[in-house]
């Protein structure tokens, strides 16, 4: 039984799919003005695995993640760089499905533009505004927060309209300083569509609604985000749906926390983040996907160096355990998969409890330390058949969190070849100092060695 966090209830609850086998997921995505930041790889990495996690327990996922590609912050780039809009939404989506794939982060099942559902857009800003919740002026339209009774239900906050009216910028036109932008009249030089209400283009909130609702349904299962995204994207998703359907609009509401730097969130707007192709030129992906993972999804994560470095050493574990595995282990049967055994109901039981992933990660050590002790004593007693159940188990674990180590392609080059095999015979003359020499040559062309007393028995290329 998988117990998750809602963040609507504020409890653990059983997760129960709302059509028994398959689960609706959406996922909110980029806005495409810029590379993406390793704050915003958190989120996409935490979905990814819970996301892998619920297709290993059987159901049927689809998983939808949208992309915002009109938005303020990409006519100002745009305008900064005096291209379009379009050309700037464009170059930036490209650029995170690039990053996407790097990181070894399963592509969505479908990935809506905004710019490709404007239609949609339109129909459901009028469907609140004959249902009475919406009002037209000048061009614009809002949501009359006031009339949508819950709202406040999901971020759990209450309103003071004066201490609101302290906090944000006044737009007397609005009955109330809480009513948000469901459509923007055209501004010039900006891109604008047709509309009943003359041209313009959509408000941010209305987007996610609109695209979430036509792939996965009025009601779907879960909506996930960034804990900064509760109030107040999420909280107006909510309203707007809801209040044009009259119809719950998600069951389950999953948040990750923040991946801070010196106590504070990593964002754009404090200037203090990192892109993510920026740390992959340091970095393993693995050992980025690795570090996301070492916590809670739910809990704030501290980035450094340090940390990527110590999350370096812990994947290290994990590669060697595989090297130690192809070095002793032959004929591994390629169809022995999804093997129950007691290291399953452990790792499961980790996962099940609100996707620990962290607890997760102790099963995947706790085995490793078994196969490792295992191959030893396989010199001294029968024990190949529980191996080859285990590294199938751990083969699986490692793929659901997305650290499976790559496959290593073992064919170098001849001269690459010769040096090993030069080493080998300087070793056997005990020539340690050029065996030495002809190791650090080679790891300068990126080829790691591992000896043992039998000699040069594997390699890996570095990072």
């Amino acid at each position: 039984m998988i117990r998750v966090y809602n963040t609507l209830t504020g409890k653990k609850e059983e997760f129960l799919s709302l059509v028994s086998g398959k689960v609706r997921m959406y996922n909110c995505g980029p806005t495409v003005y810029d590379y993406f930041h390793v704050g915003n790889a958190r989120n996409f990495i935490v979905f990814d695995v819970i996301r892998r996690y619920l297709k290993h327990k059987g159901y049927k996922v689809t998983f939808v993640q949208n992309i915002t590609d009109i938005d303020d912050k990409i006519i100002n780039r745009a305008n900064k760089e005096k291209v379009s809009a379009e050309s700037i939404a464009n170059k930036y989506t490209d650029a995170f499905f690039g990053d996407l794939e790097i990181l070894g982060i399963v592509k969505p099942d479908i990935c809506p533009k905004a710019t490709e559902h404007v239609s949609d857009i339109i129909s459901l800003i009028k469907r609140l505004m004959d249902a009475g919740f919406a009002y037209q002026v000048d061009g614009d339209v809002f949501f009359e927060v006031g009339k949508f009774s819950d709202y406040g239900k999901l971020s759990k906050r209450l309103f003071d309209e004066v201490k609101q009216c302290a906090r944000v910028k006044i737009d007397e036109r609005k009955k109330s300083p809480r009513d948000f932008a469901l459509w923007k009249s055209a501004k010039p030089d900006e891109p604008s569509w047709d509309s009943p209400w003359g041209m313009g283009r959509p408000g941010w909130h209305i987007e996610c609604s609109a695209m979430s609702m036509k792939y996965l349904g009025e009601t779907f299962d879960i909506h996930s985000g960034g804990q900064d995204l509760i109030f107040p994207h999420h909280e107006n998703e909510i309203a707007q749906s809801e209040a044009a359907t009259d119809k719950p609009f998600v069951k389950y509401w999953f948040h990750n926390g923040f991946l801070n730097i010196d106590g504070e969130k990593m964002s754009k707007s404090l200037g203090n983040f990192f892109l993510v192709r920026d740390i992959l030129k340091k970095f393993s992906p693995q050992v980025v996907r690795y570090f996301m993972i070492s916590a809670h999804y739910r809990s704030s994560l501290d980035f450094s160096d340090k940390s990527l470095a110590e999350s370096g050493k812990a994947f290290e574990r994990i590669e060697n355990c595989f090297d130690n595995i192809s070095e002793n282990v032959k004929d591994l049967d390629a169809s022995q998969k999804n093997i129950h055994t007691e290291w399953t109901n452990k790792f499961e039981e980790a996962m099940d409890d609100d996707f620990n992933t962290a607890s997760a990660l102790g099963v995947v050590f706790d085995l490793i330390t078994e196969i490792n002790s295992l191959i030893q004593a396989q010199r001294h007693r029968g024990t190949e058949a529980q191996i080859k159940e285990y590294i199938s188990d751990l083969k699986t674990f490692c793929s659901i969190l997305g650290i499976l180590p790559s496959i290593e392609d073992k064919e170098l080059d001849k001269d690459l070849l010769d040096l090993i095999e030069e080493r080998t015979k300087a070793r056997t003359k005990k020539n340690w100092q050029e065996a030495d020499r002809i190791r650090s040559l080679l790891e300068e062309r990126g080829v790691v060695l591992k000896d043992n007393p039998d000699g040069t028995t594997n390699w890996k290329r570095k990072g």
